[in-house]
């Protein structure tokens, strides 16, 4: 006879460690960018997320991830807080704007992230080209990583944005191969590698980079197998970072890693051949990117 015991609330829904606590810095630097922000009737996925990062960027490094293409996603995704629905309008003058921003700014380095507009044919392509253009017009000296969705795999939507040349093409695998179709709506473990090895055939001077976030249930020779995955697929730049779960409606944290096991994880990862590594609790795809293009610049420069 079996015995059926209550779900324990507490293996739901972990307490945070010591080192999560989040150091808020609402200084003139913060206020002054959130207010452009709004200005400009700009979206910033460090918003839109809950990026944890965001007093850090916003109010010491003065650095932003740009959202374009609207604040609502086709997609459904279980870990991310960015409101799912019906997209907005495009909007034809949003390149403009951004490049705008970030000239007023003066940014040294810009990442320009989207929300997956499935609804669309190229997946949003064009836009995101046009802003990258739009900012090399306005800004000759900042370097733009882009961080676009899969765009439903289409390459020719790929090579719309790669044309455009980012110094960064950024896109994420976000979890491992057994916890994909239950972590992420519509993209596959797959089509995202793909999508990485071809923008690299594509353009074999920009260097490649994806994200992975931890805690959902994976193992370590999990975590190991998508390092070689990408390395596989010639993706220069990683990072790690520790899965929050946003609201109670997402998925919940199954194990939250310290960091000194984030530290081992990117000694493992440099070993594997990564030109650069960001691994830590609060680090998030965008997090210290300007550094990470300055990194991968270096190494092309030592092989």
């Amino acid at each position: 006879m079996t015995s059926c015991k209550p779900t324990n609330s507490k293996e739901e829904y972990l307490r945070k460690p010591e080192w999560l606590k989040i150091k808020l810095n609402t200084n003139d630097e913060y206020k002054a960018l959130k207010k452009l922000m709004r200005e400009k009737n700009l979206n910033t996925v460090c918003e839109e997320a809950r990026c944890p990062n965001i007093h850090e960027c916003w109010g010491e490094r003065r650095t932003a991830t740009m959202m374009i293409l609207g604040s609502i996603c086709t997609r459904a995704c279980r870990f991310c807080a960015v409101k799912t629905g019906l997209p907005n309008e495009l909007d034809l003058a949003e390149p403009e704007r951004v490049a705008d921003s970030v000239a007023l700014m003066n940014l040294k380095h810009v990442v320009i992230t989207m929300v997956a507009r499935d609804d669309l044919k190229d997946g949003g392509a064009e836009v995101l080209a046009e802003t990258v253009r739009a900012i090399r017009r306005k800004s000759p000296l900042t370097s733009i990583e882009v961080l676009p969705s899969d765009l439903a795999g289409r390459e020719e939507s790929l090579r719309l944005l790669m044309d455009a040349k980012p110094d960064i093409l950024n896109h994420n695998i976000e979890t491992v191969r057994s916890l994909t179709p239950r972590v992420r709506a519509k993209a596959t473990y797959d089509r995202s590698l793909a999508f990485l090895r071809r923008a690299k055939e594509m353009e074999p001077n920009i260097p490649t980079k994806s994200s992975l976030m931890i805690g959902l249930g994976e193992t370590l020779e999990e975590i190991y197998e998508v390092m070689d995955d990408l390395r596989a697929n010639n993706v220069d730049i990683m990072t790690i970072g520790q899965y929050l779960q946003p609201t109670k409606k997402h998925l919940p944290v199954k194990k939250y890693y310290s960091p000194i096991e984030f530290g081992k994880m990117r000694k493992i990862a440099m070993e594997k051949g990564f030109s650069h590594c960001e691994a830590g609790p609060l680090v998030r795809s965008s997090y210290h990117a300007d550094e990470q293009v300055n990194a991968a610049a270096n190494h092309k420069l030592e092989i």
